[in-house]
């Protein structure tokens, strides 16, 4: 008896890509942590590559492929995925195009917002992989729908020092701030994440959010910069990941942040 083809469709990513993807899928490298996360909570055995900085799940035991910004673009190619994810900020558009000229379908989140986050994985989920939206994901639907507190609280998130840079304005984090009753006091400036002089990055400053990545902030590196502001040390995984993370981030940062404001 002859073999089935695979079925072979062309759903287009965030970016309006159309991506060439062979049902079913089987084989899947992730340069996303928190695509990783969320492949790995949900289908683990799609799973056979991922990035260095692919943290979560801690017992994730699958070949690394380098980082986001310089994964083994040759090596990816030799493990012949049925698909590579990919995010429009955190993954070079080189690398995505050096993939695709070699034959492997890619496919491009853009999530800029806790709101674009469900659509954007419910249709990675149902259209890329052709499985049912996890639970997980409708849960933290959930907890995000409840609206931010009245008071916004004049905040900095540095995510870099020499040079300081700090979350400004369209960006995951700086949305999932302001629904957490935090305004970001360099929003403003046309810049996502701006760099500031040391002048500007307490200047109007009620608190400092300080998470754990990608600059490892601790309680020795980071508060000093802050003489007299509440410092809250924070997951930087909560703050920045867009996975399984979200059902628990709100409630997390929010009483991080709680413990920071009154002591």
């Amino acid at each position: 008896m002859n073999a089935v083809p695979p079925r072979r469709l062309s759903p287009r990513d965030d970016l309006g890509v159309e991506v060439p993807i062979a049902r079913p899928v089987r084989r899947v490298v992730s340069l996303v942590p928190s695509l990783t996360e969320s492949v790995a909570a949900t289908c683990p055995e799609l799973l056979v590559a991922a990035t260095q900085w692919c943290t979560h799940p801690a017992d994730l035991s699958v070949e690394r492929v380098r980082g986001t910004k310089n994964p083994n673009v040759r090596r990816i190619v030799e493990l012949a995925p049925d698909l590579v994810l990919c995010n429009q900020e955190e993954n070079r558009r080189r690398d995505v195009e050096r993939l695709r000229e070699a034959g492997i379908p890619v496919w491009v989140t853009r999530i800029e917002t806790v709101d674009a986050a469900f659509p954007a994985l419910t249709r990675l989920f149902a259209e890329a992989l052709g499985v049912p939206a996890p639970s997980w994901l409708l849960a933290a639907e959930k907890v995000w729908a409840a609206a931010p507190p009245e008071h916004a609280r004049a905040t900095v998130i540095p995510i870099w020092r020499r040079p300081w840079m700090v979350v400004g304005r369209d960006t995951f984090t700086g949305d999932l701030a302001r629904r957490l009753g935090l305004h970001l006091v360099h929003a403003d400036r046309p810049e996502r994440y701006p760099r500031v002089d040391e002048a500007d990055l307490t200047r109007g400053v009620e608190l400092a959010v300080l998470p754990d990545e990608p600059y490892v902030f601790t309680e020795t590196d980071g508060p000093e910069a802050f003489p007299g502001i509440p410092c809250a040390l924070v997951e930087g995984r909560s703050l920045t990941w867009y996975g399984p993370s979200l059902v628990t981030a709100r409630d997390t940062l929010s009483r991080q942040i709680a413990a920071a404001t009154t002591r």
